[in-house]
This record gives C-alpha cells, structure tokens and sequence, in this order.
C-alpha cells in the first residue's frame, strides 16, 4: 500500500529539487526523508527518484506519483473545507472571479442566487484565473468565473486534476476610440487601419495576444499606456490618449467613446467556471452555476456602438 505521507514527502523533494531542501521544508532530516523515499519505492517496487550533483531527478513513476499526490492533496483540502462548512451554523459558499467578470456577470447571479438562499453566507474573492483555479483547487472556492484569451483554457485535461472547465460565452474584444477619432463613424474596423495609432492596454496579460494580432494585421504595437482595468484605460482612451481593445462585458456605458466592431478574424476573450470534479456537487455551487451561466446568456449591448 502506498503511504499517503511518503507521497507527500516526495511531492516535497520534487518542488525543492533536493532531498536537503525538502527536509527543511517539511521539518525532517535529510535521512528521514531519504527513508521515506526508499520505503515508497519498496513499496511501488520501482525508483522514484535519483540523486546527482546537480539535484534531484524523478523517474516516471516518481512523476506519476506526484501527480497523484497534487490530486490527493487537492482532494483532502476539498474535504477539509467541506467539512467546515457542514459544521458552521450557516453555509457557506465562496466564490473567486477576475474583476470585469465580477463587475458585469455576477451581480445579476448574485441578487436570485442571494433571494432563493438567504440562508447562505456567501464570499467573492477576486482573483486572475490561474489564481483562481488553484483556489478551486484547493478547497478554498467553491467556484470560479474565469477567463481564457485565444489559448488553451485555465484547467486543462491532466494538468489540474478534479477540476473541470465549462465554457458560459464568447467576449469579443471591441475597437475603442476616443471623440473624433477618423475611424469612430465606421460599422467596422480592420486592426490594419490602426497601424499609425498608439494603444492603451487595459489589462497586462492581454499585451502579447494584442501583439500578435497586430503582427497579423501587419503592424508593430505602440503602447502609450498600460493599466491593469478596463475601465481605466478607457477614460484614458476618452481623454485622446490612444486606442484600445476592449472585452464586451468591459464596454463602459458612459458613451465618452465609441466602441466599433473589428473586422475577422476577431480576437475575443473566453468566459467559462472552474468547477470542482465531485460525484456529488455541493447543491449551493450547482445553483450559482445556473445563475451565473443565466447572466453570461444576457445580451448586453455596448455604449457608442454604431448601428
């Protein structure tokens, strides 16, 4: 049988790379851990791990092991909090989301949600989807509202395990120009049109896949300015700072600037929940799903778009 403990162990010698350094981390000496290991591979009848100069190598059983630690650890966290909320005096449910998802799509789940479950003590923590996977993950969510670019989504098959991705919508990006700008009276832009325009990023992680598209449409970027909110970077926009690329459920509805559609191929954003894989979904987590999933099938229409 295998010893949870020991694959724990070595989990440990797999993130810190050394035998030394993991007994550090789990307060062992480097002997008892070094007993740990040779007791998991007696008991796995295979080498899970080799030791040079240059550190610590796992085997691929020893891979595959710590695989099933990540999962086991994952899943005696889920436990751990389960059983907290069993035992509070009211139920709890938390919920993780990125900030425009927060700002435009929960808060048409949370007023039913909230009305049929008054009973439930509810938390929102904001967080970015890897972040918010790994909240998931490990027990500390319940559920997360997330986001993919053109990219594979934040939970991937094998790469987080117990965790599942269901996609709730498509966000097209959108084309926001301040007043006056020469394309604002168009239907729809080419990116190319824009290759003399200097742009306002409205969020970090989008730079790279906005820079792309710009090579694609045959132009290097220009960023006159960077931000982490949407909202932000649109005031600047207003202000005749430069263009930006906008996610629809970020459209802000104070009618400043004009938001107009691109042209194919159309970068967009992907929405979806970071759910965990249980035989037995909590009943307050299904019932935010549906309310959630309900909102992202709202039509929302962006302010100064152009008939």
């Amino acid at each position: 049988m295998i010893d949870v403990h020991r694959l724990r162990v070595l989990r440990a010698v797999a993130e810190h790379g050394s035998f030394n350094r993991a007994a550090g981390a789990l307060l062992l000496t480097p002997s008892a851990v070094s007993q740990h290991i040779a007791a998991l591979e007696r008991a796995v009848g295979h080498p899970v791990a080799v030791r040079s100069t240059r550190g610590v190598t796992l085997t691929e059983p020893g891979r595959l092991l710590v695989e099933a630690a990540e999962s086991i650890s994952a899943e005696l966290d889920q436990v751990r909090h389960a059983i907290d909320r069993l035992t509070a005096e009211r139920p709890r449910l938390t919920v993780a989301t990125f900030t425009s998802g927060g700002r435009h799509l929960l808060p048409a789940a949370l007023t039913g949600f909230v009305e049929a479950h008054p009973e439930v003590e509810l938390t929102v923590l904001e967080s970015e989807p890897d972040g918010a996977a790994a909240m998931v993950r490990a027990g500390a969510a319940d559920l997360a509202l997330a986001y993919r670019f053109d990219g594979p989504p934040p939970v991937r098959p094998g790469e987080r395990p117990g965790l599942d991705w269901v996609p709730l919508m498509e966000d097209p990006l959108w084309l926001v120009l301040p007043p006056g700008h020469r394309l604002a009276d168009r239907p729809s832009v080419d990116l190319a049109e824009l290759g003399a325009d200097r742009w306002v990023l409205g969020c970090l992680r989008t730079e790279a896949f906005l820079r792309r598209y710009a090579e694609l449409a045959g132009f290097d970027l220009r960023v006159a300015a960077s931000t982490t909110d949407y909202f932000f970077a649109q005031t600047l926009v207003a202000a005749g700072v430069g263009v930006s690329l906008v996610p629809h459920v970020s459209l802000s509805p104070t009618g400043e600037s004009t938001a107009v559609r691109i042209e194919p191929p159309r970068p967009a954003r992907h929405i979806g929940l970071v759910l965990p894989r249980r035989r037995r979904p909590h009943p307050h987590t299904r019932a935010l799903a549906a309310a959630l999933t309900a909102a992202a099938a709202s039509p929302r229409t962006p302010a100064g778009e152009r008939p």
